[in-house]
């Protein structure tokens, strides 16, 4: 409830039931979530860059250049990484627009390598899927997703297994894709 000076009261529902509502895509709602946690002090998670290799730039006069041309160096790795409570963690986050189903390859095998590597060295790995038209958030344990994929001889993974293992991550305003709130339920201090 917030209380305005001229007596109104509005109610807020810190769950929101479409993404049209929010006006943001699950990228931007997590940078937003990350930029709480540095500012707080929880944790330091940061996207990382994408690389990439700049061959032709315009330059129609010097503060206004412009790249038409580049390319991806290499394949990058996962989007998100930082440290909280002293471990490292690594992630990716996918948008889904499928109300059954989410498709395999939208995960690269580079990507499930890279998170593989920082599992077996300790980190907290997960994936973060967003069903658009669901409106509906999952973290999802890599190792898990994984594990399915390499056994499941699909091209898809069902929504109904993200409801199974997965943890539904509830829209809040301040902090939209709250997964330090999963991290703390499923790695308790001291883990």
């Amino acid at each position: 409830m917030i209380k305005y000076p001229n007596g109104s009261k509005r109610q807020y529902n810190t769950i929101r039931t479409t993404t049209s509502n929010r006006g943001m895509t699950l990228e931007k709602e997590i940078n937003v979530t990350n930029d709480y946690y540095l500012e707080q002090d929880v944790a330091v998670i940061h996207k990382k860059p994408t690389p990439v290799s700049i061959v032709k730039v315009d330059y129609p006069a010097r503060n206004k250049a412009k790249i038409v041309e580049a390319y991806f160096k290499v394949p990058s790795t996962t989007d998100y990484n930082g440290i909280y409570r002293g471990r490292y963690i690594d992630f990716e986050a996918k948008e889904c627009a499928s109300l059954t189903a989410f498709p395999i390859k939208s995960i690269h095998a580079h990507q499930i390598k890279h998170l593989k590597d920082v599992k077996r060295h300790g980190a907290i790995t997960f994936i973060i899927i967003r069903f658009t038209k669901l409106d509906e958030t999952y973290y999802i344990d890599a190792s898990e997703m994984i594990d399915y994929i390499d056994t499941c001889n699909r091209s898809s993974i069902p929504y109904t297994w993200f409801v199974e293992h997965g943890t539904l991550i509830p829209y809040n305003y301040v902090k939209p894709v709250d997964y330090i709130s999963v991290i703390n339920q499923r790695y308790p201090k001291g883990e």
